[in-house]
């Protein structure tokens, strides 16, 4: 996509909802940070520069996946396979990451977007790192399981010095050792244990290491107070809030809930602007 279009395009985002995460005059906002799920899914192609590079510009936080080359560079795409999301074919664990770069990861989507590429881990990480005042959650969604992504993902935050921002899920929120490694590498490191029901947020709560808790239902007011009450902050995702969904957006924003991954970020920024000013 030509600079001209890209610039037309992000305008009309901002337009939009860029008063999403504002400051009301004479009000304290505090509100959920919108995490964009792989970027703006409806509106650009999933884990693109330019996707995340639009979330940065309106305030919002996004998920980003990671997957590794042959050649053993981090980079960012959901499936194990190039083929729904360029114009190629087979596992990107076969090709070298000089290999992706002749790979189109736009036009797919839409031909405003031909020759995004498949982002390396550092370029994003690059790209955050150029939004210093932005104090959004950036979800790490580590996908492969070799035993060393999780220090080189440390290593590569701490390089752009934005380790503070990231918030580790995908095998981080299900396998005990993905925890340990990460938390070996940095005890910093903000990681979160998953709670699909009432009995798993015990178990989730009871997690030495984690500082968030990964809920995906909607967990009630005095769960909400046993989790802000063990010093842990509040991650939700999955059907209840993946969707276009005002009432259990609106549940989340009036409980406290610290962040919420969409594919709808654009809406609930829209509905978080309404909320606040209503107030």
């Amino acid at each position: 996509m030509n600079s001209r279009v890209w610039y037309l395009f992000l305008g009309m985002l901002v337009v939009a909802v860029s008063e999403a995460n504002q400051k009301p005059a004479g009000e304290g906002f505090r509100g959920p940070t919108v995490v964009a799920h792989r970027g703006l899914i409806l509106d650009a192609p999933e884990n693109t520069l330019a996707s995340f590079k639009a979330c940065l510009e309106l305030g919002f936080g996004f998920e980003l996946d990671v997957q590794r080359t042959k050649d053993g560079h981090l980079m960012c795409l959901h499936d194990t396979t190039i083929d729904r999301t360029t114009g190629g074919k087979g596992p990107l664990s076969e090709l070298t990451r000089y290999q992706t770069v002749g790979l189109d990861a736009g036009s797919w989507f839409s031909r405003r977007f031909k020759n995004q590429r498949i982002p390396g881990i550092d370029q994003v990480f690059s790209l955050i790192a150029s939004y210093p005042k932005s104090s959004a959650i950036y979800a790490v969604d580590i996908k492969l399981d070799d035993a060393k992504v999780e220090t080189d993902l440390v290593v590569l935050a701490k390089k752009y010095d934005i380790l503070d921002r990231l918030l580790f899920i995908g095998n981080t929120i299900q396998d005990a050792q993905v925890r340990q490694r990460l938390y070996a590498a940095d005890r910093t490191v903000q990681m979160a244990a998953v709670a699909h029901d009432s009995k798993e947020l015990v178990v989730s709560l009871a997690n030495p290491l984690t500082t968030w808790v990964y809920v995906r239902y909607l967990p009630s007011p005095a769960e909400i107070t046993k989790i802000r009450a063990r010093g842990k902050r509040i991650f939700i995702a999955g059907n209840t809030v993946a969707g276009h969904q005002a009432d259990n957006w609106a549940y989340c924003i009036g409980h406290g809930v610290d962040a919420i991954l969409t594919d709808y970020a654009m809406e609930l920024g829209r509905q978080l602007r309404r909320s606040y000013q209503a107030k």
